[in-house]
This record gives C-alpha cells, structure tokens and sequence, in this order.
C-alpha cells in the first residue's frame, strides 16, 4: 500500500533503490523507482547509490512474476504422488482424494500458504484455475461462491494478486456421440453447476476489485459438452474478461473428441468461438500442425507448465512453434510439483534442446517475459510485468551472491537469473508498492513452511 501523509491521507512518494534492474532488454546498475499509490511514478538511471530514504534493493530487480496456471489444493499432493508408477490418470485419482475433504475454511488455509510460498518465490500475480465449487456431492454452499472467495481473501492475505478464472466443469467425458457426455462421476459431482447457463449465473456474482480479476474457464472439451462452449465463451466476451482453457493435454483426450466430433480439441474450441487474443490455452501439448496454426492465428495464449508436464509424463508441447505462429507465451506451476518461475523459463527453453539437440531456442529476455509480462497480460493485467512509469510497483529481486549466482559479471543478470537462479535465491517481492518479502522473510505470514504443513496435515485422513 502507498504510504499517505496522516492529516491528509494523500499519497507520498516512496522510493526503491534497485542495485541492479533488469529493463526489458538490459541489466541496468544504480536505478531508482519512485513508487506513487501502487505505481511506478519515475524511473531514474545512473544513480550511484541508495537516495537518503530510499529503500534499497541489492541484487538483479526484475517485473514481478506472473504464475498463469494455479491450482492450489494440489499443493497437498507434493511428493505424495511420487509414490509407485502410474499416468495422469492414476495420479488424478490421488488428486480427487485431496479435493474431496476440502471445505471453504480448510482451503483458505492451504491458499494462503501456497500463495505465500509464491510471494516467497517472486510471483506477484497468480491465474487460478478454480473448479472446486460446491460442498462433497455437488450441493451448492448456502454462498455458493465460498470456496472462490476463500481463494481471493487468502491471496489477499498473502499479499498477492488473483485472478480467478472460474471454471466450467460440467461433464465426466465423451459419450457415443457429439451431443452426448457422461455425467460427472462422485468425485467431480462438486466441481459441476449442472449447465454452463448455471455456471454463468453463479460466476456472475463474483468481484473484482484492484486485487482481483474475474475470469473465466473451460476446464477441457471433455468436461464442457460442445453445445455450452459458446455460453462460456461468450461469459468472457461480454466483461472483456481472460478465458483459460486446458487443451490437448492427453493424447486419450485428442481420441476421444475425434471419435466424438471428428475434430480436434483446438478445432472444436475455434468452431463454438472459445479461442481468440483473451484466450489462453494451457499445455497446448498434443496438438498437429493444423491446431498450431490455429491457434497462433487466433492469438491464442498458451501457458506452459513444464515442471508439472514433465511431472505426470504428459509430453513435450511444441512451444517453439506456437510462439512462431503468433501465441504468446505464458508459465505456471500448475501442480506445484515446484513453485519456481525460473525453474519453469529454463525448463521450457531445456525441454526444447533436447527435443531438437540445439540450443538457443529462447534468449533470457524472451523467457523473463513470458514469466512476466505475458503472462500478467494472459491474468487480465495488461501494463503490468515491466519496470516502467504507469506500470504497477510489482518487483522481484534476486540475490546474486548465492552458491548459485555468484560469479557471473552483472551483465549477464538476467542468463543467471533464468539459466541458475531459482526461487531460494528470492531476497525481496514488492506488490503494489508494498514491501512483501523482505530479505527472504514473508512479512504477513510469520512461519510459511509451518503454515504449509499445518493446512496439509488438516487435509490427511
């Protein structure tokens, strides 16, 4: 928050000073940021030391990071699901278990401490992925919009921004047919509003604010019947709000919807007018070269999650290749297999190499963008995600003399940021002007590794 004089409550000036800044094409030294209600006011270069008031920042300041894909309660299943073998089918039923004994005040706790985590590794803004409606058995809460306002007050607990893409999640899969699906099984009964025409009037009730965004979900073409994509889709439309959906994950998925429709999952978005430049689809991972163009055409988003990908053996998504089309590119954690956007950058650009065995796909430029700039665009918050005047005061800095980043000169800040960098080496996060990290310490949550245990050990049974 700005600070503001007591007699007038008018906002004062407060400013950065920033060892190191990472500029969007440059590291620059000796920078200062005056900070104004939650903005960034002025952008000064060249100067030398901390001004007298300054707060000072030592290390590589980049835009806060942006975590396009969030799920939180799946925070709960780290290392859990690292037990025996298996696919994404077998770790989803672990998956269920977890969701099962969620309730509004347990996934509050849970929330804020993974969001907390979060602010811990840089991340300033999160893309919530929410399809956790209802209470066990698909009975509507007496607020039926408890468990998403439990996720927005525990990011605004943890000093992070939100946005809440609720999700459309109305059917189990395919059925024989293209206007036939299975109706959600006992596990996915609480995730259902019964029609998207249901979903719409419940999701409408929801706020935004200065903290949070409204958005919107298709949870995937196998959990929304083709006939009620376009009410979705045109949910989004009319508040000009972000729709994420997740796209050719599965190879089972991309089957079954050509056996249903004879048409791909991308095809089949495009046709009942799911994909456009307010889109994102997240993992874009099994897709042919008519689907790439496609979406590329479209300027579709796509979010990579290669720490989860990699995680439940999903595949490789042709990144390189949507981004050559025209999608942008954004990242998130997905699972939380890890929390850890640089780990995320650097697996995409290492995932690419060993699909081609050639290096340089990315330049570390490209990669911190896609950890900031798109994907706070991605969240509904273009202007954010650069250190420019008018841009919000979201900063992240990165220590850059610990075991991992020391040595390289400081102009290479930002290759040692994305290439050895990762979230331990966090040493402040700025929101809003706030400083919320403060030398590696969350400032509104006192002991995160104990509140992370606690709300996981409530979730056991």
């Amino acid at each position: 928050m700005p600070l503001t004089t007591e007699a007038t409550g008018t906002p004062v000036t407060e400013t950065y000073w920033l060892s190191h800044a990472w500029l969007g094409t440059h590291v620059e030294p000796g920078v200062a940021l005056d900070v104004s209600d939650g903005r960034i006011a002025r952008v000064r270069t060249g100067v030398d030391a901390a001004p007298p008031g300054a707060t000072a920042l030592r290390g590589l300041t980049l835009p806060g990071l942006a975590n396009t894909h969030s799920h939180a309660f799946h925070r709960a299943l780290r290392s859990t699901v690292q037990v025996g073998s298996g696919t994404f089918w077998t770790w989803r039923e672990t998956m269920y278990q977890v969701a099962s004994r969620l309730t509004p005040d347990t996934y509050y706790a849970l929330a804020r401490a993974v969001y907390a985590e979060m602010a811990l590794a840089g991340i300033t803004a999160v893309g919530e992925f929410h399809y956790l409606h209802h209470a066990p058995g698909g009975t509507p809460y007496d607020n039926p919009n408890a468990m998403g306002e439990a996720l927005i007050e525990a990011a605004r607990a943890a000093g992070i921004r939100i946005t809440l893409l609720d999700t459309a999640y109305l059917s189990a899969g395919f059925g024989s047919g293209p206007d036939d699906h299975r109706e959600p099984d006992r596990h996915q009964a609480r995730f259902s509003d019964g029609t998207a025409d249901a979903w719409a009037e419940r999701a409408a009730l929801l706020k935004g604010d200065d903290h949070t965004v409204i958005g919107a979900a298709v949870h995937s073409v196998r959990a929304v019947p083709a006939g009620q994509l376009a009410t979705v889709a045109r949910w989004a439309e009319e508040r000009q709000a972000p729709l994420h959906v997740h796209l050719s994950e599965q190879t089972a998925e991309n089957d079954a919807c050509l056996a249903a429709h004879g048409r791909s999952p991308a095809r089949l978005l495009a046709d009942h007018g799911v994909l456009g430049p307010r889109t994102t689809g997240v993992h874009n991972t099994h897709l042919t070269d008519e689907d790439i163009a496609l979406i590329g055409s479209t300027g579709t988003g796509t979010c990579m999650c290669p720490t989860t990908e990699r995680d439940l053996a999903d595949g490789i998504g042709p990144a390189a290749a949507l981004q050559q089309a025209g999608s942008p590119l954004s990242l998130g954690s997905d699972s939380h297999a890890v929390i850890d956007l640089f780990e995320e950058a650097r697996a995409m650009e290492l995932n690419e190499r060993l699909r081609t065995r050639r290096r340089g796909h990315w330049t570390a430029a490209a990669l911190l963008r896609a950890a900031s700039a798109d994907g706070h665009a991605a969240l509904g918050r273009p202007g954010a995600g650069v250190l420019e005047p008018g841009a919000p005061a979201d900063l992240v800095t990165i220590a850059l003399d610990s075991v991992r980043t020391a040595g390289p000169v400081p102009r290479l800040a930002a290759e040692t940021a994305v290439f050895a960098a990762s979230a331990a080496d966090v040493r402040h996060t700025v929101v809003a002007g706030r400083h919320l990290v403060r030398d590696g310490r969350h400032t509104l949550v006192d002991d995160v590794p104990r509140a992370l245990a606690q709300a996981i050990a409530a979730l056991r049974p």
